[in-house]
């Protein structure tokens, strides 16, 4: 039985953040609610047969704000998930929520779905980032919603804060991190603040110019894992802390090139070999398909190439602080990492970027603080022969 990952995404908030370019809106109604998930649910129907063939290893309940939805949905769609797939028993099932949305009784509902690990965002510990940036929810509800999931019995939780936030300094951020670890959660993400096209932060001169620097962003990463590995947490990912033993299990799918099905609006799959999103139209997605003929909502299908898959397994497993190993490569690819990678991979050994570690080859700390122009190297070069070679077609390395 093959190993395979859930995505459920639930697009409802309550508003809009002023930097969030995610698919979700606000304002929606009961009636919506109870129409989305019925819609979701058909969805999974869809897929009965093939789920024979997977273990479900892990699930992801993302949005939006999941924790929005009516007390008795997501039960709804659990005993929908269990009819179809079969999850393990071991399986990490988590759900994003608000502060602010969570109640006593949901918590109770999570808890008899199987879901054991909520993620909390808070943000900021300080009202006033909080409601620059278009939060529904100040400190003081976050700690309420902290200690009722710790009632209801959530031994795993992670709560996401942002850095570089519009007038932010070092110090402040240094509050929020220290109120946080004071509440010992499992997990903490670390992400800095991205301006996206489209949002009301991209329109804000004003907010724009209050924005850090380069260097007091940098200087915020470096703070917080100076003080993550005295306070016991591991830092597994660029942007994600752990204690032992509660590094997210569904994120490490996505950087490790594992098969995960998104289910719901615009999400996401990597299945068989296809990449493909579902539509990102309400009313395509709820009315105008047939219940019987997934493909209809199916949108950018694209087959995966042996290309692909050797930048995906470079660029994202560099992500990780234990990097990428050159015997999973050969093994996978049929070739040596130094054969594709050889000028790059030097280049920035040399540089001090890159270091190799026994088998692995991974970010040093200078590395980290211009990944995203480190691992942008690792893409390959188009030609027609890389675009258009299926996986498993080539038993030869593919040459730089």
């Amino acid at each position: 039985m093959k190993n395979i990952s859930l995505y459920i995404h639930i697009p409802f908030c309550m508003k809009k953040c002023i930097y969030c370019d995610f698919l979700s809106f606000a304002d929606c109604s009961l009636s919506e609610q109870r129409s989305y998930v019925e819609t979701l649910m058909q969805e999974m129907d869809c897929y009965r047969e093939q789920a024979k063939e997977y273990q479900v290893i892990s699930i992801f309940i993302g949005g939006g704000t999941p924790s929005i939805l009516q007390e008795g949905l997501v039960e709804q769609l659990f005993h929908k998930l269990y009819s179809v797939w079969n999850i393990a028993e071991e399986a990490e099932i988590t759900i994003e929520c608000n502060p602010g949305t969570l109640t006593a009784r949901k918590l109770a509902e999570y808890r008899t779905c199987g879901i054991n690990r909520l993620s909390l965002g808070l943000q900021s510990a300080d009202n006033r980032e909080l409601k620059q940036l278009g939060r529904i929810h100040n400190y003081e509800q976050f700690i309420a919603n902290y200690q009722l999931a710790r009632e209801a019995g959530f031994r795993n939780v992670n709560v996401d804060i942002m850095a570089a936030l519009p007038g932010q300094s070092q110090a402040s951020y240094g509050r929020t991190l220290s109120k946080v670890l004071e509440l010992k959660p499992e997990h903490i993400s670390v992400y800095s603040l991205m301006v996206e096209e489209g949002t009301t932060l991209a329109r804000s001169q004003e907010l724009l110019e209050q924005l850090p620097g380069e260097q007091t962003e940098r200087n915020m990463y470096h703070y917080t894992k100076t003080i993550m590995k005295g306070m016991g947490y591991e830092r597994y990912e660029i942007s994600n802390y752990a204690k032992t033993g509660y590094a997210c299990r569904h994120n490490r799918v996505y950087w490790t090139g594992g098969e995960y099905l998104g289910l719901g609006l615009g999400a996401s799959s990597y299945w068989n070999g296809i990449r493909f999103s579902n539509t990102s139209d309400w009313n395509e997605y709820l009315y105008e398909w047939e219940k019987d003929d997934i493909t209809k909502i199916r949108k950018n299908q694209v087959s995966d190439t042996l290309k692909s898959r050797m930048e995906e397994f470079m660029f994202l497993g560099l992500r990780l602080m234990e990097g990428v190993s050159k015997t999973e490569f050969e093994n996978r690819f049929h070739c040596a990492m130094e054969e594709v990678y050889g000028s790059v991979i030097h280049t920035y050994v040399e540089q001090g970027f890159l270091t190799w570690k026994q088998d692995r080859l991974r970010l040093t700390e200078q590395g980290i603080d211009v990944s995203n122009y480190v691992m942008a190297d690792f893409l390959l070069d188009s030609t027609p022969e890389t675009d258009a070679m299926p996986v498993g077609e080539a038993d030869t390395c593919l040459e730089k």
